[in-house]
């Protein structure tokens, strides 16, 4: 089974893009953005509008945060997740209803450090996880054989299955 790389569409440049310590912060709710992910995310709260504006004007890239709980509509600093990602964004579109949504990819896992600015909208000081390292383990290979096929089974049983 081949392997289907996740990133398949990164450029270069994005490989060679270098991620600044301090990134603008995006907390979402209901949802966690992973490497290699592309989401369409609405933005809805007015720091995140800025967040994500002054970020797409500039080098693109956000820091991305899950709300550890959903019901908050104005999150502090304690609300947010400490691990995230950072994000580039793809595509900004304003709504005619005068909402922003954009389309973001997930780049690098990070631990938040410290919030440095949360006027006009969230700042933070970053950590980047280092790359993943391959585990040294007797059973890996076995492990990831076993994957693949459990994932093939899946992908036969299911007939709307895309491409």
């Amino acid at each position: 089974m081949p392997i289907i790389p996740i990133n398949e569409h990164e450029t270069e440049q994005d490989k060679n893009q270098v991620i600044p310590d301090i990134l603008p912060i995006l907390p979402l709710r209901n949802t966690v953005l992973f490497p290699g992910v592309v989401l369409p995310i609405t933005v809805g709260r007015d720091k995140s509008i800025k967040a994500v504006n002054d970020a797409y004007k500039s080098d693109k890239l956000i820091g991305v945060l899950a709300q550890k709980d959903v019901n908050i509509e104005e999150p502090a600093a304690g609300d947010l997740c400490e691990i995230g990602t950072v994000a580039k964004i793809v595509k900004l579109i304003k709504m005619p209803d005068g909402g922003t949504t954009i389309i973001i990819q997930g780049k690098k896992r990070f631990t938040l450090r410290k919030i440095v600015s949360d006027d006009p909208y969230f700042k933070a000081s970053i950590e980047l996880f280092p790359d993943d390292v391959i585990p040294v383990n007797e059973n890996f290979d076995a492990y990831i054989s076993s994957i693949k096929d459990l994932a093939g089974q899946i992908i036969q049983l299911s007939p709307n299955m895309p491409t």
